[in-house]
């Protein structure tokens, strides 16, 4: 049986629970706005964060990912290269992901701590076994880009 929707059919596949077959198939312009620098930077394999330019903020670490204006004290930033190493702050698997989910279940997802970051980074890792403190090293995907997060992944260093 098929339920009408607003320009949308609907099938259902079962009652108990209720499942239906939702078809999503438009397409979506994004612009990164003042982020779409990191995102270049991803493709010539550099981590780029940023730094307040504010002389009275105390906070001179740096933000990654970056911010278009200081968090404290809304003053401008500067973009740096960040380095590619550091270590696993923290990690979890996800073996059940939603639909658009672009990684394979069971791929660690890692938050990667950087000396000089005041953020901790949130990526996957690419191969390796996951564990707190592990040191890890960046890598680009510069072969086939597709412009997102999902470009930067980590290694063990």
């Amino acid at each position: 049986m098929a339920t009408a929707w607003p320009n949308k059919v609907l099938e259902k596949v079962s009652d108990d629970p209720l499942v239906v077959i939702n078809p999503k198939t438009w397409g979506h312009h994004h612009s990164y706005g003042g982020w779409g620098r990191f995102f270049a930077g991803l493709r010539e394999q550099k981590l780029l964060a940023t730094r307040c330019t504010n002389q009275g903020c105390p906070e001179k670490r740096l933000w990654l990912p970056p911010r278009c204006e200081c968090p404290d004290c809304w003053g401008t930033m500067e973009w740096i290269e960040a380095p590619t190493q550091g270590r696993i702050y923290t990690w979890s698997v996800v073996k059940y992901p939603g639909e658009l989910f672009k990684l394979p279940p069971g791929t660690p997802l890692i938050s990667v701590e950087i000396e000089g970051v005041c953020t901790k980074l949130m990526s996957w890792l690419k191969e390796g076994e996951a564990r707190i403190g592990l040191p890890v090293r960046a890598v680009f995907n510069t072969a086939r880009p597709t412009n997102t997060i999902l470009d930067l992944a980590w290694v063990p260093a």
